[in-house]
């Protein structure tokens, strides 16, 4: 039977690395534009519980979205071990184009699919690049496109990156600051006769009252220029909606597969809290009657890594894969699922055999 098969995976995590104490020297402030009494010490201790993460990567000053998705991108096509000419497709994943360093304007023309195409140096016409805003589970999406291309006997080869540098588009004065990260993570995929590949995919949109969870809007500084905008988050929002429909999406996903649910392996879902992932993953066992979350379905890096948005589930699989986080080892014929939620507000969910 024919199915899509990730051939190779490749991910970029930058060398910078950004503490949790290296923020103890800011002053935070709320959305009413009024400073934060608690010290910031005890704000990032908090943090740290709430969330999981300890540190996060930051891209060099030199740097941007497009040059990690080549770093990540080329390591993809060396371990799937094909020519370049021969993709059909690339889709890239991301937010916010590319953001240069002390720079405030965002950048996506062109795009930066063509641009990775360009860095990859090939030629082939009839190779299409472009790009996709889902918000964090844009690289996600870009699996469930590429499936569908197939199907549709579109293509028979795709490169699907999520690459992202959300540390240019942060407000230092906003707590949340401190969630975000870069990164870069790809994927090469085929569709080919196999046991292995995508069982079943689904997705869902909330854009009407939740469209503004996540958005664009001015620093929490008082007297900031109101000309410039940063990644702006209702965190209660997002945490009560994910909860809420995540699990709904991922059940869905694997009754379209018929899988059940003591049969997946593992779940890499997007790494945007420690505290909400676990929570979603409860509730999905809840609905189907599991009062106990099963230890280690979950890998997690958002403790290193941060949220790098688009790259934390292709990151994460990699590491798994290419057996860097021991603890989670995979086999040939493991169910896993893949899951994610972001600005949109978006959902979507991939039942996929190793």
């Amino acid at each position: 039977m024919a199915r899509t098969v990730i051939i190779g995976s490749g991910c970029f995590i930058p060398d910078e690395v950004k503490t949790n104490r290296d923020f103890t020297v800011h002053d935070f402030y709320g959305e009413d534009h009024c400073r934060v009494a608690t010290p910031p010490d005890i704000i990032t201790q908090k943090f740290k519980e709430i969330t999981g993460i300890e540190e996060r990567r930051y891209a060099k000053q030199d740097q941007t979205s497009s040059d990690l998705a080549y770093l990540a991108a080329k390591v993809a096509l060396e371990d799937a071990n094909i020519d370049p000419e021969t993709l059909d497709q690339i889709i890239y994943a991301h937010n916010y184009g590319d953001v240069t360093k002390h720079h405030i304007q965002t950048d996506a023309v062109p795009s930066l699919a063509s641009r990775l195409k360009q860095k990859l140096k090939i030629n082939n016409p009839s190779c299409i690049a472009y790009d996709i805003l889902f918000g964090c589970p844009g690289w996600l999406q870009g699996v469930i496109h590429s499936d569908a291309f197939f199907k549709a006997g579109i293509a028979k080869r795709i490169l699907v990156v999520g690459s992202e540098t959300l540390s240019r588009v942060i407000d230092p004065y906003d707590r949340d600051s401190m969630i975000f990260s870069d990164g870069a993570g790809a994927t090469i995929l085929e569709y080919k006769d196999s046991d292995s590949g995508i069982m079943a995919c689904s997705a869902q949109s909330h854009c009407v009252d939740e469209a503004g969870y996540i958005n664009f809007g001015k620093s929490y500084f008082p007297d900031s220029d109101p000309r410039i905008r940063y990644i702006k988050m209702k965190g209660r929002k997002v945490y009560e909606y994910a909860i809420k429909n995540v699990p709904l999406a991922m059940k869905q996903c694997l009754d379209i597969a018929g899988v059940d649910i003591h049969d997946v392996k593992k779940v890499f879902i997007h790494q945007a809290n420690e505290k909400m992932d676990e929570g979603i993953i409860k509730v999905l066992f809840k609905l189907y009657g599991v009062s106990e979350m099963p230890p280690h379905i979950m890998p997690m890096s958002i403790h290193k890594l941060g949220n790098s948005s688009v790259a934390t589930i292709p990151t994460l699989y990699d590491l798994v894969i290419k057996n860097q986080m021991p603890e989670h080892k995979l086999e040939k014929g493991d169910i896993v699922l893949f899951a994610s939620v972001g600005a949109g507000m978006n959902i979507n969910a991939v039942c996929y055999r190793i």
